[in-house]
Formats: C-alpha cells, structure tokens, sequence
C-alpha cells in the first residue's frame, strides 16, 4: 500500500494516522528551501533507519531541541560532550553512529558551502540525477546514507518523482508549488 492509499483512505484518526496525514499533506514531496531545516530532514532520514518513520514524526520536536534546531554550523561544532548528551537523551534515537553522522554530515555541508553556497545548492547543482547516481554520490560524500535513506530524502524533498501518487489530490498541489517556483 503506497503512503497515499494509507493516507487518504484510512478512516481512523488516530493520533499517529494525525502526524502521517499533516505530513504527507503539507511536507512530503515538497521542496525545503532552508539549509537548516533540509539537514533536519536528512538527520530524520537517517535515524529511521532500521524504525519507523511514525516514530520519527513522534520524535521530531524532540530532534528539532536536541540538535540545536538543525542550525548545520552548531551541529559542525559538537563535542564529545555533545555526544555525550545526545546518547543520553531519550527523546531522540540514541544510536551512536547516527549521532556521529549528523555531526561529521554537518561538517562536510560547510565544506560544500564554500563551492556551491548552500547545503541545497549542492543537492541543486547535480539535480536532476537517477536514483542510482543520487546514491552514490550520497555515500560518496555523506556518512551513513544508503539507498533507503537517500532514496526517502530525495523523495521527501521533491528531487525524486514519487512522493505522492497522481491520484493523490496533493499530487496537484505539489505541482502547483513547483511551477510557481520555477515562474
């Protein structure tokens, strides 16, 4: 069942049913514009790996104060003490190697910074790849994103094709957005 059928053809509003809807409908597929907030993505992309991305939903105001509102140059500066208390926080998945990954991630987005100015035009100056090229340039350049990861942050953030199916009514709105950008 794709997130759309699940989405627009549950019937139960559940409080988890609640935070998938508010996502699919007004987050997922959509472009993020701020460098921030797509690192904040990618760090939620890579912690639900191996979980579910409900949990990622019920956790993300969580992440949003653990990492310092997902500023990439706080994240770039953390310390072992910062490690630390990330490994101790129990709002947020404490995954030694995730925690490693957003810090050294955000590292190397400042790195990108200098070349392509921003997190996403970095992502912008390779758009549009295949899914396969989006990989390995992902792994090449970031610690742990495999395919999954990659595949679902793309997605999720408009550079893949198909967040939304065309028989979803925010498939249309997507699209909407997207032209008015690109007028």
């Amino acid at each position: 069942m794709s997130y759309c059928s699940y989405i627009n053809n549950n019937v139960l509003e559940t409080t988890d049913f609640l935070l998938n809807k508010h996502y699919h409908d007004n987050q997922y597929g959509f472009q993020i514009t701020d460098d921030d907030e797509l690192f904040g993505r990618l760090i939620l992309e890579i912690n639900q790996a191996g979980l579910s991305w409900t949990l990622m939903l019920r956790k993300q105001e969580s992440f949003k104060k653990a990492y310092d509102n997902f500023s990439i140059e706080k994240i770039a500066q953390y310390t072992e003490a910062d490690r630390e208390r990330l490994l101790l926080d129990a709002g947020i998945v404490r995954n030694k190697l995730k925690i490693n990954a957003a810090i050294v991630n955000a590292q190397k987005i400042l790195e990108l910074r200098k070349d392509y100015g921003s997190f996403k035009g970095w992502i912008d100056a390779h758009h549009p790849l295949t899914k396969d090229e989006w990989i390995k340039l992902f792994k090449k350049t970031f610690k742990f994103t495999g395919g999954e990861i990659v595949n679902e942050f793309l997605m999720s953030t408009g550079y893949l094709p198909g967040a939304h199916m065309p028989d979803c009514p925010i498939f249309e709105k997507v699209k909407l957005i997207e032209a008015t950008a690109k007028a």
